[in-house]
């Protein structure tokens, strides 16, 4: 922490945190004092400097001072413990002793989750089964039904090319027709010039 100019009014916190350096000062049983009962500026820097030397480590650098407490943990527990509370000597724990009992409920709770677990478990794996084979049968049959289009589309594109042959062949069959049409138009014509002869 860093020391206050000379004409700086201290504020209440760090007020406080002076009274209580003076404590330690004064449990340190050094440092000279004045009339009024206060330490002199150079004196009490040096004493508080050995009393916080006591209760831990101080590093100096100009006129910025660190301080770090020995023991902090049990410092930081006690002084977060409710006032009024005696705090726990010898920093020991103030967890409640455990009970048995609860320990053979817990471990038999634990038993039960657990044979709940490998139970659902059991039924998942077997619902997994099921949804798998259902997926291969379907598999199969779609694999099946794509099989049997082939073999119709190509069946049919097979029979498609045998009519268009078919179709072209009759189509060179009928050629002699149109002139067959004619001559038989012919006849027909010739036929109605004799019966208008005979008549």
């Amino acid at each position: 922490m860093e020391e206050p100019g000379p004409g700086a009014a201290p504020p209440e916190g760090r007020g406080r945190d002076e009274r209580s350096l003076e404590a330690l000062s004064l449990a340190g049983g050094g440092g000279a004092t004045t009339a009024a009962g206060r330490q002199l500026p150079e004196g009490r820097r040096a004493t508080l400097a050995s009393a916080l030397e006591l209760e831990g480590t101080v590093l100096r650098e100009g006129r910025l001072t660190q301080f770090v407490a020995n023991n902090l943990e049990r410092r930081i527990r006690l002084s977060g413990a409710p006032r009024g509370e005696p705090p726990a000597g010898g920093g020991g724990s103030s967890i409640p002793a455990i009970d048995p009992g609860a320990l053979q409920d817990v471990v038999a709770l634990a038993g039960q989750v657990a044979a709940q677990v490998d139970e659902l478990l059991r039924n998942v794996h077997c619902g997994l089964q099921a949804l798998t084979a259902l997926s291969v049968g379907c598999i199969q049959t779609y694999r099946d039904g794509v099989e049997s289009l082939g073999e119709a589309a190509d069946l049919s594109i097979r029979a498609m090319y045998a009519l268009v042959a078919r179709c072209e062949e009759l189509d060179r069959a009928m050629q002699p027709v149109p002139a067959l049409a004619k001559r038989i138009r012919d006849m027909k014509g010739t036929l109605e010039r004799l019966e208008g002869l005979c008549k």
